[in-house]
């Protein structure tokens, strides 16, 4: 709506008036730039992933899936549910009389015939082997004025059961056992979709922890910089006042500060643009308390070299990724799909049993005479009741055992989808054989980068120790006038870089961890998160 879309530009634009993610404890806000009022977090990075789990969006839109996939698995398997039909006939016929037999006592008088009739049936498809089955039961009541008749009303009933099954097409497999077996797999998939999602977020979350906890670092590592290329100007302002150094030695200096107060300035931008990218993952909506506050990172990325088994590592992703998991249920899918339309080109055979009884009952009539001079002297009475004992005591049975074969006697269509089904069975494959070596290769490159973003962490650590040794080495001498400012500026940079150079490497080993971790499939074990299927 359109109020829902002004809410958004006015949080926003108030986001940007106020600088929302500088840290507080960073120092003092640059001059122009409003105090940020807003609530602080306190967010360790554990505290982050368990946020996103409940409440990232894609998360929640990959959660309804598995659901959806059971919607339709109970709709397919409602084939197998009994179906109960009825109907109920009322029905009267008069018919002009041409003959004795019609049952009339003078031409052209007429025979009145009513029935009324009251039916029921169950029909059921059963999940094995392709068979079904159909009970009824008929019931009817007949009046006639028929001079002929025996019973009047007469009550027919008769149930019979009959089941049928396939004993060569839709025998091992028909159409409804496809389909469901296919929707369990599509369903499986769902599963390990949603597993998929929430290693991707947790990792995601991870790396947008990291990334913010770095722009907060280096905009401290900034303003430590700025802070001694300031003291570097005011003590030169003080020695040119004093007399020994030149005005034009200030002016170096002046100009580091305001590189660094620039540098501050896309410092601080930096961060508060990782927050919002952290944010994102973690909240809800932008009604969420936690999207109008300060995030404060208290977890720092520390370096701990780890040991990594290549071999093992690829082992562990090879029976844990998800990719690779989905690609095997596709092609399980494939195969019960082939299987379907192989068994389709088979001759339709059919069994069908049948076992019934029949039941009579009514008002017997009494008669004297014959032909059309009867006449009826006395009744004995009866009713359905009647017809009801005879069908259950199975006084009158009857069964029956039919085969039915069929053949068609061209299978152009069948035969071209059993080709079509066949190589796309050999693509998946193919594609399956594919994904498990770009899994190895891309574990194996993972480690690779792993072991040497270890190595430029110790690399950066060993320069930065340098480069602060080197501008206490410079101060000292410039003190006594061994050096000269030119020195000490560009060792005031050089330690800047090498401060940086630090930071992100061991945000770069951090996330080369978190990486590790996701091509194995491992980031939800090793996070303690449990993903629980039906």
């Amino acid at each position: 709506s359109e109020a829902r879309i002004q809410e958004l530009i006015r949080l926003a634009a108030e986001r940007v008036a106020t600088g929302q993610g500088t840290q507080p404890a960073t120092g003092a806000q640059p001059a122009g730039q409003q105090t940020d009022t807003r609530p602080v977090v306190r967010l360790a990075i554990e505290d982050a992933v368990k946020a996103a789990l409940d409440n990232n969006l894609d998360i929640t839109v990959q959660r309804l899936n598995p659901q959806l996939q059971d919607i339709a698995i109970a709709s397919a398997r409602s084939v197998y549910y009994p179906v109960l039909g009825t109907n109920l006939t009322r029905s009267s016929t008069t018919n002009a009389s041409s003959n004795t037999l019609s049952g009339a006592n003078a031409a052209g008088a007429a025979v009145v015939a009513g029935q009324t009739t009251y039916n029921g049936n169950i029909t059921q498809g059963v999940p094995w082997f392709g068979g079904s089955f159909v009970v009824n039961l008929n019931n009817n009541r007949q009046t006639t004025t028929n001079q002929t008749a025996l019973l009047n009303p007469t009550y027919n009933t008769n149930w019979s059961a009959t089941y049928t099954q396939p004993l060569l097409r839709n025998f091992k497999i028909d159409g409804t056992r496809q389909t469901l077996t296919v929707a369990s797999n599509t369903r499986d998939i769902s599963e390990v979709t949603l597993r998929q999602t929430l290693t991707n977020t947790v990792s995601n979350v991870r790396n947008a922890y990291w990334d913010y906890v770095y722009a907060v670092q280096n905009v401290e590592v900034v303003r430590q910089s700025l802070a001694l290329s300031e003291k570097l100007a005011q003590d030169n302002q003080t020695r040119v006042q004093v007399g020994t150094m030149a005005p034009i030695d200030v002016v170096q200096a002046q100009s580091q500060a305001a590189t660094q107060r620039q540098n501050l300035v896309v410092a601080q931008a930096s961060m508060r643009t990782t927050e919002i990218a952290l944010k994102r993952l973690l909240v809800s909506g932008t009604q969420d308390p936690l999207w109008n506050s300060t995030i404060d990172p208290v977890d720092r990325p520390e370096f701990q070299p780890e040991a990594v088994d290549v071999e093992a590592a690829i082992r562990r992703a090879l029976s844990q990724r998800t990719d690779v998991a989905i690609a095997k249920k596709n092609l399980e899918s494939n195969d019960i799909t082939l299987s379907y339309l192989r068994n389709q080109t088979l001759p339709q055979a059919d069994l069908v049993a049948l076992y019934g009884a029949t039941g009579l009952g009514g008002t017997q009539l009494i008669t004297s005479g014959t032909g059309v001079n009867r006449t009826v002297i006395g009744q004995i009475p009866g009713g359905y009741s009647d017809a009801l004992s005879t069908l259950f005591a199975r006084d009158y049975p009857r069964w029956q055992v039919t085969l039915n074969f069929s053949y068609p006697l061209g299978q152009s269509v069948q035969k071209a989808a059993i080709a079509r089904a066949r190589v796309q069975q050999s693509q998946i494959d193919a594609q399956l054989k594919q994904m498990e070596l770009q899994v190895a290769t891309d574990v194996t490159n993972a480690a690779i980068n792993l072991q040497s973003n270890a190595e430029r962490v110790q690399a950066a650590q060993a320069a930065r120790e340098l480069a602060d040794r080197q501008l206490e080495a410079e101060n000292s001498k410039f003190e006594v006038g061994m050096s000269t400012n030119y020195n000490v500026v560009q060792s005031q940079r050089d330690l800047a870089t090498a401060r940086n150079n630090e930071l992100l490497a061991i945000l770069n080993y951090r996330k080369s961890l978190v990486e590790f971790d996701r091509l194995q499939q491992t980031t939800l074990g090793a996070a303690g998160i449990t993903v629980i299927g039906r």
